[in-house]
């Protein structure tokens, strides 16, 4: 084959590996696991962030635990990544074997690695959280948070909710 049919050759090849514009990379150290379809693991697709700014945080919990949801020195897994400029923001979490698991999510605002009163926060099934329970230590009920993960890959949306008023509220962004 001629030099120059297989540098066109090779070049073709290379733009069909490019991700089209808008579309994003599986984020994450475990990325490879979520887009192999290898699990145990979980895809967490992060929605209504109030900005393409900051970093966001996703930690994993014991399902059957309930103490340890929540608590960030009983985490199983803790992921940190920047929030890309465009398109969807999700996250390969693997999990140590198949069972319950609980996750939640910062949106760290300005990127400070604090909490602050600017932050996000979500978890698995959406439970809706005021400000006061919180405060409190309050628990969702397992049927709403805990996600069942088989050997497979899991979806696993959140809708990322900002402080407003007494509670926590989801910001319309849009499609963020």
């Amino acid at each position: 084959m001629s030099k120059v049919r297989f540098s066109m050759l090779a070049g073709m090849a290379a733009m069909i590996a490019i991700p089209v514009a808008g579309d994003a990379a599986v984020l994450g150290p475990e990325a490879a696991r979520c887009t192999s379809g290898t699990g145990p693991a979980m895809l967490v697709k992060v929605v209504g962030l109030r900005s393409r700014a900051g970093a966001v945080r996703a930690r994993t919990f014991d399902g059957a635990n309930r103490k340890s949801w929540f608590d960030k020195k009983m985490a199983l897994k803790r992921t940190e990544v920047s929030v890309p400029a465009g398109g969807p923001v999700e996250i390969c979490m693997a999990v140590p074997r198949p069972g319950g698991y609980v996750v939640d999510i910062r949106h760290d605002f300005n990127g400070n690695g604090d909490t602050d009163k600017a932050d996000g926060a979500g978890a698995s099934g959406n439970p809706e959280m005021s400000l006061f329970s919180f405060l409190l230590g309050s628990k969702p009920p397992a049927s709403k948070v805990v996600v069942q993960v088989g050997q497979g890959v899991v979806p696993v949306t959140i809708v990322v909710k900002y402080v407003h008023g007494g509670s926590f509220k989801a910001i319309q962004t849009g499609g963020r």
